[in-house]
């Protein structure tokens, strides 16, 4: 459908800095030429000390929503009017959704990790799971794997004080042992014959260190029944070829990225978007990635 740009055209877009790269507007502009929408989607980049007047503008011109990337996740949030429970939990917002005036900020990006392992097959409910990491995203994954019923997570990360702050605030919400800290190096302690779910939340082995891990070990893959990563550029992390080397299906992060975006869109036009037309975005997102 050939796109009429007019008075009429909504405006969506992607504040950050840089934005330059994104594949969200292959997302964006793609399901408005599906769904027939008069809707165009394109970068926004807001230069530093400049957040503020970037929302009060995109109020101004009464703009239907924006992404929110880095370093704006978290700073976004003084400006908004409100903020969804979900997003205020995590401490980070990357969908604005215009109110009346101003701005409500949700987290689609947990939302869309869960969808995305849904899509590919993967249980989380009942599971034992080991997350890599202890950074922002990890403990919003952490938050999103209790929601969804795991049984248990092991944080582990190569500084223990920041995988115990997590898991100390993570079964404060659980109101039980939810969560166990753990070094890197511990995870022998987890080799009883149980196979686990591995979900790897940092960025090592994004490119351009594309040959890099987390850990190394081959006798930490062989207990990864499925590994999640994720990154999603490159395509196939080492984190993956080492699970798929020990035995394990994996998985990385382009279907986290993209549902995050198609649960945003769904969030600006009221709709819920098609698991075949799902399908096509991201075959569309392989292609512009291959193509740089």
């Amino acid at each position: 459908m050939e796109m009429n740009i007019n008075a009429s055209t909504q405006i969506c877009g992607l504040i950050g800095n840089p934005v330059g790269h994104s594949v969200s507007p292959v997302i964006h502009n793609n399901l408005a030429s599906i769904y027939g929408q008069n809707l165009v989607y394109v970068p926004l980049e807001v230069p530093e000390g400049r957040l503020e007047d970037a929302i009060k503008g995109a109020d101004a011109f009464r703009i239907l929503g924006m992404n929110v990337t880095v370093p704006y996740k978290s700073d976004v949030i003084p400006f908004l009017n409100s903020i969804d429970p979900l997003a205020e939990k995590i401490g980070a917002v990357n969908t604005l959704v215009r109110e009346e005036s101003g701005y409500r900020g949700y987290n689609t990006d947990m939302p869309g990790l869960y969808r995305a392992m849904i899509s590919d097959g993967v249980e989380v409910a009942g599971k034992d799971v080991i997350l890599l990491g202890a950074g922002g995203v990890a403990r919003a994954v952490a938050l999103l794997l209790l929601e969804k019923g795991a049984k248990h997570i092991y944080i582990m990360n190569r500084t223990l004080e920041r995988a115990d702050n997590i898991a100390e605030e993570i079964n404060g919400y659980a109101d039980r042992e939810f969560a166990t800290p753990m070094g890197l190096k511990d995870y022998p302690v987890l080799q009883n014959g149980s196979k686990y779910l591995a979900i790897q939340a940092t960025n090592v082995g994004m490119f351009p260190k594309t040959e890099e891990a987390v850990i190394e070990d081959e006798d930490f893959y062989k207990m990864i029944e499925v590994g999640y990563d994720i990154i999603f550029n490159p395509m196939d992390t080492k984190f993956m070829k080492n699970t798929r080397m020990a035995g394990g299906k994996a998985y990385h992060g382009l279907k986290m990225l993209l549902y995050q975006g198609i649960i945003a869109y769904e969030l600006w036009n009221n709709i819920q978007v098609r698991d075949e037309d799902a399908d096509r975005i991201y075959e569309l997102m392989k292609k512009a990635l291959q193509k740089g």
